[in-house]
């Protein structure tokens, strides 16, 4: 057993990476098609779509650096 335990690294990188995705992609859908269905967005709604597109990238950026680079190493 690994110094954190059973960990299934391949499993955490890839559903971590595929969250970060969605995301990104739910946000830039949403901002891209949004005022094309629902009128123009709030500001409160579109504040939540940039940050949903932003916090996309962080999620799959550290999830395959986090998971998949620097836990397989320390063990």
């Amino acid at each position: 057993m690994g110094r954190y335990g059973d960990l299934n690294h391949e499993r955490l990188t890839k559903y971590g990476f595929a969250l970060g995705v969605a995301l990104f992609v739910l946000g830039a859908a949403g901002s891209a098609f949004g005022p094309a269905v629902a009128g123009p967005l709030p500001g409160w709604e579109q504040t939540l779509l940039f940050d949903s597109e932003v916090a996309g990238i962080l999620v799959a950026f550290v999830s395959v650096f986090g998971f998949g680079i620097v836990l397989p190493l320390t063990e």
